[in-house]
């Protein structure tokens, strides 16, 4: 499996908690829940890698 990358996300403060609340609805870190959002929408786009778990 390859290695996950880091990636710094700057965000306004109320979207962060607005995702925090999202990701404890859905029994997941944040982190997971914007890798969650990031995969629909890229899926949504027709640009879902073409590789890789689907979550």
């Amino acid at each position: 499996m390859a290695q996950r990358k880091h990636v710094l996300v700057r965000m306004d403060p109320a979207v962060h908690e607005a995702v925090a609340r999202w990701a404890t609805d859905e029994l997941r870190s944040v982190n997971a829940q914007i890798e969650c959002a990031l995969r629909a929408a890229l899926k949504q786009a027709g640009r879902a890698p073409s590789s890789g778990a689907d979550k």
